[in-house]
């Protein structure tokens, strides 16, 4: 005679729970951007190789490593004195057309942290600096690492450094995944609310600033976790024995001419060639 299950048992109180999608704001955005770049970046292994690296990352990178840098220092040190020094202790050399065109970024970088510096109060200490957040959901395990965590009262404020070209405005802090999540898994984090996103680009000195709510907090976490079921569906596919190109679409754009992995993808090879230097002229 069989066995019936136990009350327990049919309750699935002793099921495998769902395993948690791991990710970070930029794995999620890489996905809903492109599957195909995803794929290329997070499944394949190995990794498709990369092509050279872009000057207006390196730039990108050197100046908020010296941000980073220069809240290290102790507050009497944090003045516009010390940048050219914590500016070339951090420089990334990568991706510039020749010395000439690397010496004027360094110079246009400088700029704009002296700039920068010159409107913080070198005495206020931040609550974290490049501080890892996280938070779980039903779906995801969330973690990022946000630029600047400042106190506004009881509440945080969530700061991004950019040092794109490209002019911001509120829509686009308030159209931010990334700064949203950050948001949430800082309250989780810190334990104190947080909804003030803020984007601070140093090339024109400005600041995009949004006011989240609770329920515009819920709406991005909400599409992310929709974008972490969209994941595990692809992957479960090609684990199945899919074809992989089917499972992960290439998503052709203006985007492909700037994709790491331009060589290997079809789309993206068919894009425009650019130079590693060409984003200099929007950053």
């Amino acid at each position: 005679m069989p066995v019936e299950p136990s009350p327990v048992e049919q309750l699935g109180l002793f099921a495998q729970p769902p395993r948690l999608f791991t990710c970070t704001p930029s794995k999620l955005t890489c996905f809903e951007d492109c599957p195909r770049r995803y794929r290329y970046a997070y499944v394949d292994r190995p990794a498709p190789q990369k092509g050279p690296p872009w000057a207006h990352n390196s730039l990108g990178a050197s100046v908020h490593t010296a941000l980073r840098n220069w809240y290290a220092l102790p507050p009497a040190r944090r003045v516009p004195e010390e940048l050219p020094t914590l500016l070339r202790a951090t420089w990334v050399a990568e991706g510039y057309r020749d010395d000439a065109q690397e010496r004027a970024a360094f110079r246009r970088a400088l700029a704009w942290l002296e700039a920068y510096v010159g409107g913080l109060d070198a005495g206020s200490e931040p609550l974290g600096v490049e501080r890892v957040v996280g938070a779980r959901t039903q779906t995801l395990a969330l973690s990022g690492r946000v630029d600047r965590i400042d106190a506004d009262g009881d509440e945080l404020v969530i700061v991004d450094y950019k040092t794109g070209r490209g002019e911001l405005t509120p829509d686009h802090a308030r159209g931010s995944r990334a700064l949203a999540l950050y948001a949430y898994a800082a309250q989780r984090t810190f334990r104190r609310p947080c909804r003030r996103v803020e984007l601070h680009h140093l090339p024109t000195g400005t600041v995009a600033a949004h006011e989240h709510t609770d329920e515009s907090l819920a709406r991005h976490l909400r599409r992310a976790d929709d974008t972490a079921r969209d994941v595990a569906v692809a992957e479960a596919a090609v684990a199945s024995g899919a074809d992989p190109d089917e499972a992960f679409p290439v998503a052709p754009g203006p985007g492909c001419a700037w994709c790491d992995y331009r060589k290997v993808c079809p789309a993206g090879a068919a894009a425009r060639s650019l130079e590693p230097w060409a984003g200099l002229d929007s950053a």
